[in-house]
């Protein structure tokens, strides 16, 4: 805050970002509609700065344009511009300074970003313009920044778990009242490993057609973004909070029974499973994640849900995601950079393309391509597990997953890519990298039945790529991991093979890998 003129005559400015849609905003709540200007902006720099997902770009213009419309319904005044507006200065900082133009405010008022480089730019508002500049802490999530920072100051390690007990007892979420946990235990994933058995017939989430709106920002999508991955041709994203409520009521009535059980299985062409599919909505700002929690936990109260899908699903929210945002702003700047195991190798091209004869990675790839969303195993132990043995190099991957994933916020994203799925911050955030060879895909999911490579055979032609991939990335990798607890033991498997079986695993890893090829530049960034 500046200690510039308050009293002056003019209104107070509220520029409201893409991903804080709701009416409940720190910097909404207790204002005065006739004393107040919404801003909100569809702004160049952040539809490009990497070529995002045309369903992402489509999903956050067509709920920013649905939400103003919302506001202005209730009696707010909105000045809402549009990207392809006259004019356009193509950044947040160019569009406030043109909007203290047109309203010369006396005030501006903003929740602090998400994002470490928006926030950055924010932080220099009260340089740059005549009038007082309020930054408030965003207080739609359980945990302050500071909270966080408190919590994390003086720990030699970092570990999602310890984290979440707090925040179980701060909001109350299934606890006992003896402050001890309901069914007396804090974590029930161990419960939530089944894999797919028989037909997976799960309920169809809500799927939307686009209206009006959403269809006029399609067509600027495809005029402005022709050349950004992905396609519109499935595009059925909730983009309204009407929308995501009536999302989340069927994931509630008909899909949370068996969340828990199936989360970590995977499908060949089965995209949503009993998966939530809330992620895209939450992030955006339509649904309350604390609500969504309560409503969870009245689920289990109510007989309608087991407690390990219940469990699961608030563990994920208040103990991942609250984490992994925490995390985020305690590292950063630093984290975009890490590469503890230096990796270097150029990400594959068929992570765009999708041609592949590996079965999971091209189903991924696909989910990824139609839908902008593959679930979080997909992510994690198919296409982030085999980006993590090949060596591929981190900006890379993290550039990919933030450009094709309509829920991927860099907040959000970089901590789960660098740090969990890549294990470049060198186990801050995880215990072990999550290496898996073929057997692990295998017994998760269906797509090792029908997919060129052969999961039982280990080196050769024909063998399926992530059981060499996976020794060699153990070899190489020895001097690190072989004092890891978690790990380390697995060094022991390997030094009874004898040589003449590791130069097997080491020569058919070096034959695939050499095989690969790179994506070209401009997949991700404008170069």
């Amino acid at each position: 805050m500046t200690s510039k003129n308050s009293d002056a005559p003019g209104p107070v400015l509220v520029p409201i970002l893409g991903d804080q849609l709701t009416r409940n905003l720190a910097s909404l709540r207790g204002r005065a509609k006739d004393d107040t200007v919404i801003l909100m902006m569809e702004v160049w720099d952040e539809a490009t700065y990497v070529k995002h997902h045309k369903q992402k770009i489509t999903l956050i213009f067509s709920a920013m344009r649905h939400f103003a419309a919302d506001l202005r319904d209730a009696g707010w005044q909105v000045d809402y511009i549009e990207l392809t507006d006259a004019g356009n200065a193509g950044s947040f900082t160019g569009e406030v300074a043109r909007a203290a133009e047109r309203h010369s405010p006396r005030a501006i008022h903003i929740v602090e970003a998400g994002e470490w480089r928006v926030q950055q730019a924010i932080e220099e508002w009260p340089d740059k313009f005549d009038c007082e500049v309020e930054i408030l802490p965003d207080d739609r999530f359980i945990a302050s920044i500071a909270e966080f920072r408190e919590w994390a100051e003086g720990r030699d390690t970092f570990r999602m778990e310890y984290f979440y007990r707090e925040m179980r007892r701060k909001t109350g979420l299934l606890i006992e009242n003896d402050d001890k946990p309901v069914g007396g235990q804090w974590n029930l994933d161990k419960e939530n490993r089944k894999p797919p058995k028989g037909e997976m017939d799960a309920p169809q989430r809500p799927l939307f057609e686009p209206d009006a709106i959403t269809r006029q920002v399609m067509e600027l999508v495809e005029e402005k973004f022709s050349d950004h991955f992905g396609s519109l041709d499935r595009f059925e994203w909730p983009v309204t909070r009407e929308q995501a409520e009536e999302t989340a009521e069927t994931f509630f009535a008909q899909r949370l029974a068996k969340f828990g059980d199936y989360q970590d299985a995977m499908v060949y062409g089965e995209d949503d499973l009993w998966h939530s599919m809330l992620s895209t909505s939450i992030n955006l700002g339509l649904l309350d994640p604390l609500d969504l929690c309560q409503r969870a936990e009245a689920a289990y109260q109510d007989g309608k849900a087991p407690l390990n899908s219940v469990e699961g699903f608030i563990r994920q929210i208040i103990g991942w995601r609250e984490y992994v945002r925490g995390f985020y702003w305690y590292f950063m700047p630093g984290l975009e950079s890490d590469n503890a195991l230096n990796a270097q190798r150029g990400l594959p091209e068929f992570y765009w393309t999708g041609e592949t004869d590996m079965r999971c990675l091209s189903d991924s790839i696909r989910s990824t391509h139609d839908n902008a969303h593959a679930h979080h195993i997909q992510r994690l132990m198919v296409l982030g597990n085999f980006a993590l043995l090949a060596g591929c190099n981190p900006r890379e991957v993290q550039d990919w997953y933030l450009a094709v994933y309509a829920d991927a916020y860099e907040w959000v994203e970089l901590p789960n890519v660098a740090a969990m799925v890549l294990y470049a911050d060198g186990g801050k955030l995880a215990s072990k990298p999550y290496a898996a060879s073929g057997n692990y895909i295998n017994k998760m999911s269906n797509y090792c039945k029908e997919c060129r490579y052969s999961v039982s055979k280990k080196t050769g032609e024909g063998a399926c790529p992530f059981n060499p991939l996976y020794w060699h990335f153990m070899d190489r990798h020895r001097d690190r991991l072989e004092q890891n607890h978690r790990i380390g033991r697995i060094y022991s498997t390997w030094d009874r093979m004898g040589k003449d079986k590791q130069r097997d695993y080491l020569d058919s890893a070096e034959a695939f890998l050499d095989t690969l090829k790179p994506a070209a530049k401009g997949w991700a960034r404008d170069d």
